[in-house]
C-alpha cells in the first residue's frame, strides 16, 4: 500500500509471453492487464473513505470475509490477492519435482508426488464454475481445496502454497472449454514448487 492509502497492480513474476504455448500472451494480457487491474481499481473505489483505506490487502480481506454490507469489497480485495498468488504459483519451464523438503512433506500428506498432483487435479477440474484449487498447510499436514469465485483459504486460518485460477479468463482463449487440459499443463510445466516450497517455511 502506498502513502495514498491506494493499492497498485504488481509487476507480474516473468514477461507476459513466457508461459507459452500453456498460456498465451493474449491471454496473460487479458488476465492481468484487465481482469486483475480491474480488482485493483475497483477495490480502491470501494474502499475509498472507509476504514479499509488504511487497511493491508490480507487485512481487508480477514476483516470484510462474511460481512454482507462489504461484500464488493472482500470480493474484490480477495481477487487481487488471489490473482498475485497465481501468478507467483507459476513460472516459466516450471514443474517436475518439488524441492526435497516439500516433497518430504507431500509425501507425508498424500503419499507421492503423483497422488498429489492427481488429487489438485481433480479439485481444479472438479471446482464447478469459477474458483480455484490451492495446495495448503493446515496445521501440520498439506491438503488440497477448492474455493468458488473469490473465496480464499486467508480467512480459515490456513496457510496457502500455491493455486491454480479455474475461472473461464484464466484459459479460455487458449483451451476453449477443456479446462482439464489446462490444468494437467500447468500442474506438469508451470508449477513453482520453489514458491511453495518457500511458503512452506
Amino acid at each position: 500500500m502506498t502513502e495514498k492509502n491506494t493499492h497498485l497492480l504488481p509487476q507480474l513474476p516473468w514477461p507476459e509471453n513466457s508461459l507459452e504455448p500453456v498460456i498465451s500472451a493474449k491471454t496473460i494480457s487479458f488476465h492481468y492487464g484487465r481482469h486483475h487491474q480491474a480488482y485493483v481499481d475497483n477495490l480502491n473505489k470501494f474502499i475509498k473513505g472507509t476504514d479499509y483505506a488504511k487497511m493491508s490487502l490480507e487485512e481487508i480481506i480477514i476483516k470484510s470475509a462474511g460481512e454482507p454490507d462489504h461484500a464488493a469489497i472482500f470480493n474484490n480485495a480477495a481477487q487481487v490477492w488471489n490473482h498475485t498468488f497465481y501468478w507467483n504459483s507459476l513460472k516459466p519451464a516450471g514443474g517436475g519435482e518439488p524441492p526435497a523438503e516439500l516433497a518430504q512433506k507431500i509425501n507425508e500428506s498424500f503419499g507421492s508426488t503423483e497422488a498429489f498432483r492427481k488429487e489438485l487435479a481433480t479439485a481444479a477440474t472438479g471446482q464447478f464454475g469459477s474458483g480455484w484449487a490451492w495446495l495448503i498447510l493446515d496445521g501440520e499436514r498439506l491438503r488440497v481445496v477448492k474455493t468458488g469465485n473469490a473465496d480464499t483459504p486467508l480467512i480459515r486460518g490456513t496457510k496457502p502454497l500455491l493455486t491454480i485460477d479455474v475461472w473461464e479468463h484464466a484459459y479460455y482463449l487458449d483451451h476453449q472449454n477443456r479446462r482439464p487440459e489446462y490444468v494437467s499443463a500447468v500442474i506438469d510445466k508451470l508449477l513453482n514448487w520453489e514458491f511453495a516450497a518457500k511458503n512452506l517455511r
